[in-house]
């Protein structure tokens, strides 16, 4: 999990993201960012609709699945950036996990957050 100033509080930071950011989209995860000069650290936030899936443990398991992979690659985040990553599928319950780290480092590196 990642620490504490690292997430999102509230909705008006999420509303801030999807209105002022941009998009990188690759199979079931999407990543939406934004600079917020305003920080010294980037936050993030990982959506996952109940589309996605109907039980809460199952949301969340792929919820700490991806705070996991973000808090890993924490060293190489270089911006304060605000970012969103939603989850478009349930396969990223099941994925493997290096399958799953390779598409969210991918990402990240198409958004040009990685140094």
């Amino acid at each position: 999990m990642i620490a504490q100033k690292h997430r999102f509080h509230g909705l008006g930071s999420l509303r801030f993201v999807y209105q002022n950011g941009k998009t990188v989209r690759s199979g079931p995860l999407a990543v939406k960012y934004t600079l917020n000069q305003r920080r010294q650290t980037y936050r993030c936030a990982v959506v996952v609709s109940k589309k996605v899936n109907k039980s809460a443990v199952a949301r969340n398991r792929i919820r700490r699945r991806v705070y996991e992979i973000v808090r890993v690659q924490e060293p190489n985040i270089n911006m304060p950036y605000d970012i969103v990553i939603s989850i478009f599928s349930d396969e990223v319950r099941t994925m493997p996990a290096e399958q799953l780290q390779k598409i969210v480092h991918e990402l990240l590196e198409q958004a040009s957050m990685l140094s």
